[in-house]
């Protein structure tokens, strides 16, 4: 595989493709998610949270309840009207199967 080099502010970046960079993204992840789930998250056309309930087939109240949290919360944090706090975002994760940090 060849990549381009860009340098931005002195220093070097690699151009990666998004196939490419979400495959990587998923290397030794525990439940790794199918590549044109991790496309969407990285191109963040919607919320992480959303693309994997939605991936799952979950409601916002099926999430909910399993995050143990009010569907309006989660509402709030899907679409960003709300950062949701630590603890929320654990259970969602956890309810989820997947790591904080991808929907954080």
């Amino acid at each position: 595989m060849n990549y381009d080099i860009i340098h931005i502010a002195g220093k070097p970046h690699v151009l990666v493709p998004v196939h490419d960079f979400t495959a990587l993204k998923n290397v030794g992840v525990k439940n790794a998610l199918p590549a044109e789930v991790m496309e969407k998250i990285t191109l963040g056309s919607d919320s992480a949270i959303k693309i994997i309930r939605k991936h799952k087939g979950w409601t916002q109240g099926d999430l909910a309840k399993a995050a143990d949290i009010s569907r309006p919360y989660l509402t709030e944090i899907e679409t960003g009207k709300k950062d949701g706090s630590i603890r929320a975002l654990k259970s969602i994760a956890g309810a989820l199967d997947v790591s904080l940090e991808l929907i954080s």
